[in-house]
């Protein structure tokens, strides 16, 4: 903040951030407004918080700059003591500029719309609270795939690949891909295995009448819609897309390498 203002940059700060910082005269307004404002938004947190930023503001198509304050920071890529170095190179046009699709789902009952969200990460198909089983059908530009009974299913994007699709034992995919993949969570059959689509597909599940719980789906675990039997969860590309801008430092690979704890010689 203070780095901005020395540099004579005009700053606008999100709404719940600036209540959290001691009284300064700068200008403010909620995050969903940022993008009509501003040509750069500095996120500052984890992950978590610029999947958040992204989800307001990709309408706006304003770039997202990352700070990481979290643990992973697969998003957020710039470190503390590297912020005025970096801050300064990407505000004097040395950077580079990453374009990511997202995903929209929506949840239908009896042909009404029931509840809707967005994800950059993924959007998830779980049995909500109760620890069970959970019954669905999966198609894929509607055709059928299969029946599933399973923990749950994970829709990711590539961005979500290095996220809970990697824990679900799904592939790692680099962000400049056009594809989505669907990764079972503990699937009952040991044959079901994670099946990458194209980027244009349109997904469909539907909540199978065999389920004594409410299935519940999630958006960057945000966003939750509690099913019912014979609702209709619809997955496909958002018409945003969100520009996530880097360093020029930026390598995915090394990114994969020290955050994951690949060995490198």
């Amino acid at each position: 903040m203070r780095y901005l203002e020395r540099e004579a940059y005009d700053v606008v700060l999100e709404e719940n951030t600036a209540k959290q910082l001691p009284a300064r005269d700068v200008p403010t307004c909620p995050r969903e407004k940022l993008g009509e404002s501003c040509d750069l938004v500095i996120v500052v947190g984890g992950d978590g918080s610029l999947l958040g930023a992204a989800r307001a503001l990709a309408k706006h198509s304003v770039p997202l700059l990352g700070i990481n304050r979290g643990r992973l920071g697969f998003l957020t890529d710039i470190t503390p003591d590297q912020i005025e170095q970096k801050v300064g190179d990407v505000l004097a046009g040395k950077y580079l500029a990453e374009s990511r699709f997202l995903l929209s789902m929506s949840v239908m009952r009896d042909g009404e719309l029931v509840g809707q969200g967005s994800a950059l990460n993924d959007i998830v198909l779980h049995p909500g609270e109760l620890i069970r089983m959970i019954e669905f059908d999966l198609y894929i530009d509607g055709q059928y795939v299969y029946t599933q009974r399973s923990d749950g299913l994970i829709t990711s994007t590539p961005t979500g690949s290095t996220a809970y699709a990697l824990s679900g034992g799904g592939p790692i995919m680099h962000p400049k891909l056009d594809a989505i993949v669907v990764v079972p969570m503990n699937p009952h059959t040991l044959s079901s295995r994670p099946i990458v689509v194209e980027g244009s597909s349109e997904l469909k599940l539907v909540v199978t009448s065999e389920n004594t719980a409410n299935p519940m789906v999630t958006c960057d675990g945000h966003d939750s819609v509690v099913t019912k039997p014979g609702d209709e969860i619809r997955i496909h590309k958002h018409p945003h897309r969100m520009t996530l801008v880097h360093p020029l430092d930026h390598n995915f690979y090394e990114t994969c390498r020290s955050k994951l704890n690949w060995h490198s010689s």
